[in-house]
């Protein structure tokens, strides 16, 4: 039933899906105390409580325009989307080593697989759904040609690991929160957040580049701007100076557009098993 849902609402246009979508972060946004706190709070510790407003619309977008990203024709969502330094990509990837993507909850994130694997095979980490309904959606929505799907568990790393060796990029949402022993407390706008240490392993193993990149939400519906931009970072030291240096990129790429970051997640949060951080780490 929901996939069907989906089905029908990707006949809608882009700018209809976001007008309504608009409409319904503020209706969640009134209804949900719990959502209300933890997105301003959020908004606030990264000193970005201004964007507030437009944070509750840009939220409801960001569910609005699933249906079109996933189940509309790939021809008609690459037909919304332009793109700025494709050539950092491009010549990371020329190198032969693969390439680490990585991309935050910032903006339409679904599209910037979408647009890589349009010229190579990618090979993206992703978390299985909780819910069992969900998993035919997602899962099916997310694997088009050129895109694979590896799970966050062991076997995926493998898969993630082979794809760079074979000179194939790869993609890793960096801010999400990792398993018990998957990651270190690093700064994260000024508070710790457990950050996951797998991205900086992959890179040092196979030596592959990194590469940054987001989808920005263009107003009115237009579609979307997919931004590649270099890792200037460090990736040398300890884990935990490595996610720290992940870290600040992604605060880099969220202060270009604060208001499409998805404030609402709870990111700070201290996985069970997971000691607390030591004050000021």
């Amino acid at each position: 039933m929901l996939v069907l849902l989906f089905r029908l609402l990707s006949f809608l246009p882009l700018r209809l899906l976001h007008a309504m979508g608009a409409a319904l972060g503020w209706v969640v946004y009134g209804l949900s105390p719990s959502y209300r706190r933890r997105l301003r709070g959020n908004l606030a510790q990264a000193g970005f409580g201004a964007v507030l407003p437009h944070a509750i619309a840009e939220a409801g977008k960001a569910m609005f325009e699933l249906p079109f990203v996933w189940c509309a024709r790939p021809e008609r969502v690459a037909a919304c989307v332009v793109e700025d330094n494709y050539a950092v990509f491009e010549q990371a990837l020329a190198a032969g080593r693969g390439v680490v993507l990585l991309t935050p909850h910032l903006g339409c994130f679904e599209v910037t697989a979408q647009q890589v694997a349009l010229r190579t095979r990618l090979t993206v980490m992703y978390r299985p759904p909780k819910q069992a309904a969900l998993k035919p959606l997602i899962e099916g929505a997310r694997a088009r040609a050129n895109l694979q799907l590896a799970p966050a568990t062991l076997a995926g790393v493998r898969i993630l690991a082979r794809s760079l060796k074979n000179g194939e990029p790869i993609g890793v949402l960096p801010d999400q929160v990792p398993q018990h022993g998957e990651g270190v407390w690093a700064p994260f706008f000024g508070q710790s957040a457990y950050t996951m240490t797998l991205p900086a392993k992959l890179a040092q193993m196979g030596k592959s580049p990194v590469v940054l990149l987001f989808a920005e939400r263009l107003p009115k519906g237009q579609g979307y701007r997919v931004r590649f931009a270099p890792f200037e970072g460090s990736l040398d030291g300890t884990p935990a100076q490595q996610a720290a240096a992940v870290n600040r990129a992604m605060e880099q790429m969220i202060a270009k557009c604060p208001a499409q970051y998805n404030w609402s997640y709870n990111r700070y949060k201290q996985p069970d098993g997971v000691s607390a951080p030591r004050e000021g780490a």
